[in-house]
C-alpha cells in the first residue's frame, strides 16, 4: 500500500522504522561506487538513506517557495513497519528559471533504506540556455571524463570501483560534435560482455522507460547489465543549435538493486513466516 504525504516530519518514518509484531534487522546492500566515485544529483547519491535525502531536498527548496517535497509511504510486506520509498518535487516554470522536477527511489528498511535510482530533470529559461559546450564542461568538471558521448548523451558507466574505458577522448570541440552524433559503434560494443550481451547503454534505456521503478521491477535489469552503475546526463537541443533546453540526470546504482532485492525478499519471508523475529538494536530513539 503506497500513500504520499509532505516530507515534513517524516524523518523518523524515512529511517530505518520498527515493525509491530517483528522487528526488522538492518543488512547494508552492496553498492556500485566505491573510494573516491560516489556521483551525487544536488548532493543526493546511493549512500544516502531517505532521512538525509529528505533533509537535502529541503534545503535545495529553500529557493523555490513555491514546490514543496513529497513523500511516498509504503508497508514493507505484511508488517506494520512503514517507510519512504520515494521522494520527489516539481518546481514550476518561472521567468527566472525553467521548470524542474526530481525523483529519489529507497530500498526498504531491511536493506537500510538507501537510495538506488535518482533522477532529476533541469528545465532551462529560454533566455537562461547555456551552450552544449558549457553544460558538457560543467558535466565533466562534477563527475569526470564519461564513459562516452553521444545520442545526446554524456554516458558514466562503472565497474569494479572505476569509470568504464571504451578509449574515448574528446576535446571540448570534439565532445559537441559527438553529443550531436549516434554513440560511436566501436564504444557501444565495448559495453556488452564477451557474449555481445548486457550492454549498459541498452539497460539505461529499459530503466528510464519504466514507470514502476521498484526494486522487483529494475532487479533483472540490474543483474543483467555488464556494469554495476551507471549515471547519465541528457541534454535536449534549446532554442538554438548550440542551446541545452533541458538536462536529465539519471543515477542507477544497480549493484545495490539487485543486493537490495535479495534482501528485501529474505527479509519478507521472514516477516511473512514470523520466524525470525530479531533484536530492536536498530531501532531510532525516540
Amino acid at each position: 500500500m503506497l500513500r504520499s504525504t509532505m516530507l515534513a516530519g517524516v524523518a523518523l518514518v524515512a529511517a530505518a522504522t520498527t515493525a509491530m509484531g517483528f522487528d526488522i534487522k538492518v543488512q547494508t546492500p552492496d553498492t556500485a561506487f566505491t573510494g573516491k566515485l560516489h556521483p551525487d544529483i544536488i548532493g543526493i547519491s546511493s549512500d544516502d538513506d531517505a532521512a538525509k535525502a529528505g533533509g537535502v531536498y529541503e534545503s535545495y527548496l529553500k529557493d523555490f517557495p513555491n514546490a514543496k517535497p513529497q513523500a511516498k509511504q509504503q508497508k514493507f510486506g505484511n508488517t506494520d513497519t512503514v517507510y519512504v520509498s520515494e521522494m520527489t518535487f516539481n518546481v514550476p516554470a518561472a521567468t527566472e528559471h525553467g521548470a524542474e522536477s526530481m525523483q529519489a527511489h529507497f530500498t526498504s528498511p531491511a536493506s537500510g533504506n538507501f537510495a538506488y535510482y535518482i533522477t532529476r530533470d533541469l528545465g532551462f529559461a529560454k533566455d537562461k540556455q547555456p551552450t552544449q559546450r558549457d553544460m558538457i564542461q560543467l558535466v565533466i568538471d562534477k563527475y569526470g571524463k564519461p564513459t562516452a558521448i553521444g545520442d545526446g548523451r554524456l554516458y558514466y558507466f562503472y565497474k569494479k570501483g572505476k569509470i568504464v574505458s571504451v578509449k574515448q577522448k574528446y576535446t571540448p570541440d570534439s565532445a559537441v560534435a559527438a553529443l550531436n552524433q549516434p554513440i560511436n559503434p566501436k564504444a557501444a560494443v565495448a559495453l556488452n560482455d564477451s557474449n555481445g550481451r548486457g550492454s549498459c547503454v541498452a539497460v539505461l534505456k529499459h530503466i528510464q522507460a519504466e514507470t514502476d521503478r521498484s526494486l522487483d521491477r529494475l532487479e533483472s535489469e540490474a543483474k543483467s547489465a555488464n556494469c554495476d552503475g551507471l549515471l547519465d546526463v541528457t541534454l535536449s537541443p534549446g532554442n538554438a543549435a548550440d542551446r541545452v533546453a533541458k538536462a536529465v540526470f539519471t543515477l542507477a546504482d544497480l549493484k545495490r538493486i539487485a543486493s537490495a532485492a535479495k534482501i528485501d525478499a529474505v527479509a519478507r519471508a521472514a516477516a511473512k513466516s514470523g520466524n525470525s523475529k530479531t533484536s530492536t538494536a536498530n531501532a531510532p530513539r525516540l
